[in-house]
């Protein structure tokens, strides 16, 4: 039989949860990096011991020539991580000298999609879209965004973007970010947003200490927060410089593998394990 007493402090615990609103209820927030460059076999255990997941290049990254994570998905499976499945994008100044934007982007969606059954991804896994350039994204840029996500979507996989958070100024005094640009021109697509965002506040530094949520990015709707980046860009980490490295890079801990962190609301952003 249970003690009055207990009863009482279980009544009023019951309570108390109950008259909490639903916005201050504790989320998991799981941490994550990426990087251009595959950090290597070894590196992988130590690695597994602060992060959930990891990021996976379909295609070579910004400022490669090939692609050194190409047949690792099954080892990084193993080792317990979730996956950030990334294909590198096309810049504007590319995109302004071809005929047909959309028919590029369609094509780059079909590669994509092509590359990661070839890695052994399971259908529906969120196939993130690289968008290194902030701000408002021009008429050639949104249209072969769409396109690609559209391919990807129709394919059976899942569709999400990387793009800036930050809030650009332009010309006129009008403030715009990449994410809230595009969502506003997705119409009925289902995309996943994965927001780069490294100025501090809101960003932390390079932290893993701290518990940082994508909402509170600036982009309500992120599911991935890129919030530190390696090397660090001094314009907006003035605030937080103290913990990156002296060289400015991020490093993870234990480790001499610079990298970006992220922080997403799933240990599997891309649904990526099978």
């Amino acid at each position: 039989m249970t003690h009055p007493r207990v009863l009482f402090r279980l009544t009023i615990f019951v309570l108390l949860l109950l008259l909490v609103p639903p916005c201050l209820t504790a989320q998991p927030v799981f941490l994550g990096f990426d990087r251009n460059e595959y950090p290597g076999d070894q590196a992988l255990a130590q690695l597994r011991k602060t992060f959930s997941y990891t990021s996976y290049w379909l295609n070579p990254p910004p400022g490669a020539a090939k692609n050194s994570w190409a047949g690792k998905r099954k080892l990084l499976q193993n080792a317990g991580f979730g996956f950030l499945v990334a294909f590198n994008g096309r810049p504007f100044a590319e995109l302004k000298r071809l005929p047909s934007a959309p028919s590029v982007g369609q094509a780059d969606g079909n590669a994509a999609v092509q590359a990661a059954l070839a890695e052994g991804f399971p259908m529906g896994t969120i196939i993130f879209l690289d968008q290194e350039e902030g701000g408002r994204q021009l008429d050639a840029q949104k249209s072969y965004i769409y396109a690609f996500v559209d391919a990807v979507t129709q394919a059976g996989f899942g569709a999400g973007v990387y793009c800036s958070g930050i809030p650009f100024k332009e010309p006129d005094g009008t403030v715009i970010d990449t994410a809230d640009d595009l969502r506003d021109h997705a119409g009925e697509r289902n995309l996943v947003y994965w927001v780069t965002s490294d100025a501090c506040p809101p960003s932390p530094g390079c932290s893993v200490a701290e518990t940082v949520h994508p909402s509170t990015s600036g982009i309500a709707f992120a599911e991935i927060w890129q919030y530190a980046q390696s090397p660090r860009r001094p314009h907006y980490t003035a605030a937080c410089k103290h913990t990156y490295s002296p060289d400015k890079n991020c490093y993870a801990p234990g480790t001499t593998i610079h990298i970006d962190i992220d922080a997403a609301n799933s240990p599997d952003p891309s649904h990526g394990r099978r």
